[in-house]
């Protein structure tokens, strides 16, 4: 087996990033999954009703309260809230198996659920918090994507200084100033991440190998 071929055998991520909205968060995460085969959005599973298009499994893991709440009792979810009437949740097996397999895996949740992995998966994290170079930007950025009534953007804008609070609760911060500039940043996060010896599966065979000669 070559040297790059052991390379592979590594335990994954589980990077969550967060930020409020209008920080271009969404567009980092999109760029960062185009650059990285070996890489998935995590899926949520929820109680609330399939929207057009959307489609079971790949979109979300659509089920009942009933369902979900058996799910909680059996300990299924890494973690998992209550928004307005509707439950949310991040399923343990689907992740559990990617990160043993290699794979990386990518969480777009908010600080409380930044907390409740922090707790189910510290060893396996890397936290990243996408802050705006400021906050008239924020609003500019909120504004030009015209998809939100004036009574929205103020609750954004209002949410957003409490969501920001929290940056110091994670590994990693980026002010998105240039979005270019913010994704190398991305990117090298990862790259040094995936290079912490305890990621790394092969090194304790390869150094065993490598003093007796091999």
């Amino acid at each position: 087996m070559d040297l790059q071929e052991l390379k592979s055998h590594r335990r994954g991520l589980m990077i969550i990033l967060s930020s409020p909205s209008g920080a271009g968060k969404t567009t980092l995460t999109r760029s960062l999954l185009a650059e990285n085969n070996n890489m998935a959005m995590s899926v949520s599973a929820t109680t609330r009703r399939p929207r057009p298009g959307e489609e079971d499994g790949k979109d979300y893991y659509f089920t009942s309260k009933e369902d979900f709440s058996a799910m909680i009792d059996e300990e299924q979810f890494l973690e998992h809230a209550k928004v307005f009437d509707n439950y949310y949740g991040t399923p343990r097996g689907p992740v559990e198996q990617a990160l043993s397999e290699g794979k990386d895996v990518v969480f777009d949740i908010d600080w409380q659920g930044a907390q409740q992995l922090t707790q189910a998966a510290s060893d396996d994290l890397v936290k990243i918090f996408i802050l705006p170079p400021n906050m008239q930007e924020l609003e500019k950025r909120l504004r030009s994507r015209a998809q939100d009534s004036e009574d929205v953007i103020a609750k954004r804008m209002s949410k957003s200084e409490a969501e920001i609070s929290h940056w110091a609760e994670y590994d990693y911060v980026i002010v998105n100033q240039d979005v270019d500039m913010a994704m190398a940043e991305l990117s090298a996060i990862i790259i040094a991440e995936r290079q912490k010896r305890k990621r790394q599966l092969w090194l304790g065979p390869f150094v065993k190998t490598l003093v007796q000669g091999g």
